[in-house]
């Protein structure tokens, strides 16, 4: 078994470098980990992106866009990863009366390709080559879970229940909590029900607007749903006594660890080149400082766990691989008027600068911008009482079309992140709102993709060194 072990690992070293050599040397593969907070349009991003790709007359800031002489799809690599489900999403934004795209609840795969002349010199002795985009879907949820690795039960419980004071959605939860002697002998009823009282909380903490809600695969279960590796919550206790509820659950958080979220880690995103953070940072604003300051926290703890830095050519030769690019994207700009997309923007940078900071320091780049993967609006500006006010129309669920005005976002970001640092309860000098809109009926000519914002000026810091 041993021998058979060693045996297996050569193997796969040996292929591993195999594969390094032909990325590096004849046909390079881009690997782009697309994931999103709560609501912040993933699998509209995915489709629109690869849309915009397949037919670039959108793309005016893609500056290889001019370069690239055909694009198609292809089967993904990985025979054991679903295939995203592309064209059924880009039916659902395209159908005469189109509606949003179910969210993708698991991790999927697409691979596109292109066919690049090169220009200058090199391109009149040399015909195209081959650049393989290998674009990863996963939920947000599962990134979140990243950050566990590096802690203890104790210390991960400590920040959980933490976490569920200071939110309006944890009280029955705690109370919950503080009926049980976690010192006694272990009960699977008792454990079952302090476990489903810790995922109602989460569900609901994130239907609230705060986005660290881990363990993730409590939000999406998928085959492990009622399984014991997913039947735990934080407790205020040590485990120090064999067969109490305190040590049974630590037990299984640490299993969690090692069986769900490490082959994660292993299989998927530690092979990742870029990534994508999309964030609905409006809908934070919009549920107050609490959720702000629970998002800043949030994006920093996601940007430990990408390892971000530059791998040298040998190393990439040998197969190691570290994220050197992250974009952090604000989406559904087309909710508010383009005037205030420079705020968004600026809000969302402060948001990340201590994520930038660490990743600027280990040599990766990051960007943050707002973006609308699919404009769902049109600007109009209308009277309000002899004053003009700048708004946005669309489409609502009943199908009529509604102006809405969302209030004014400030110029300066710390009229945001000061409040929500401080703990405050509620926005003392603005009033932010949001309005779910319905995509818009689309008629698109020869060579168009679906309309965006900034989605052409994202692929270019995501892909454009590459082609």
């Amino acid at each position: 078994m041993i021998i058979g072990d060693i045996a297996d690992r050569i193997v796969r070293g040996v292929e591993t470098v195999q594969d390094g050599v032909n990325e590096a040397l004849f046909e390079p593969v881009i690997r782009v980990g697309i994931t999103g907070l709560s609501r912040a349009g993933k699998t509209v991003f995915i489709t629109s992106l690869v849309a915009n790709l397949l037919d670039r007359g959108r793309m005016p800031q893609l500056g290889a866009s001019a370069s690239i002489t055909a694009a198609y799809l292809q089967p993904q690599p990985d025979d054991t990863v679903p295939r995203f489900d592309y064209e059924t999403h880009l039916a659902a934004l395209t159908a005469p009366d189109p509606h949003w795209p179910d969210s993708t609840r698991t991790v999927s795969e697409l691979r596109l390709s292109f066919k690049v002349q090169p220009t200058g010199i090199l391109g009149v002795f040399s015909g195209p080559r081959t650049v393989h985009l290998d674009i990863l879907d996963y939920p947000g949820e599962w990134l979140l879970d990243l950050g566990l690795l590096e802690k203890s039960y104790s210390e991960w419980s400590q920040a959980a229940i933490k976490a569920a004071q200071n939110r309006d959605q944890g009280a029955e939860f705690l109370t919950a909590l503080n009926s049980i002697n976690a010192d006694e002998k272990h009960d699977e009823q008792a454990a079952k029900s302090l476990a489903q009282s810790f995922t109602s909380y989460l569900k609901s903490a994130r239907e609230a607007g705060y986005s660290d809600c881990s363990p993730g695969r409590f939000l999406l279960p998928g085959d492990l749903e009622g399984s014991p590796v997913l039947t735990f919550a934080p407790l205020g206790s040590n485990a120090n006594k064999r067969g109490t509820l305190a040590r049974e659950f630590e037990r299984r958080y640490e299993a969690y660890k090692r069986e769900v979220v490490k082959p994660f880690f292993r299989d998927h995103f530690a092979k990742l080149d870029r990534q994508v953070v999309l964030v609905d940072a409006l809908g934070a604003i919009h549920a107050g400082p609490k959720a702000v300051e629970d998002l800043r926290h949030t994006l920093s703890d996601i940007l430990s766990a990408f390892r971000p830095g530059r791998v040298g050519r040998l190393l990439a030769l040998l197969g190691q691989r570290r994220i050197d690019r992250v974009l952090f994207a604000a989406s559904k700009a087309d909710h508010i008027h383009h005037s205030q997309h420079p705020r968004l923007t600026a809000i969302m940078e402060a948001l990340v600068r201590d994520a930038k900071d660490r990743a600027d320091f280990a040599g990766a780049g990051t960007m943050a911008m707002s973006i609308a993967a699919l404009r769902a609006t049109v600007e109009e500006t209308i009277d309000h009482n002899g004053d003009p006010l700048d708004c946005v129309r669309g489409r609502t669920s009943d199908g009529k079309q509604a102006a809405f005005y969302p209030g004014e976002l400030p110029q300066d970001p710390a009229h945001i992140l000061t409040p929500a640092r401080k703990g405050a309860t509620d926005w003392l000098d603005g009033d932010y709102e949001i309005m779910r809109f319905e995509p818009a009926r689309l008629t698109l000519k020869p060579g168009e993709g679906p309309p965006h914002i900034r989605l052409d000026r994202a692929a270019e810091f995501l892909i454009g060194d590459k082609l």
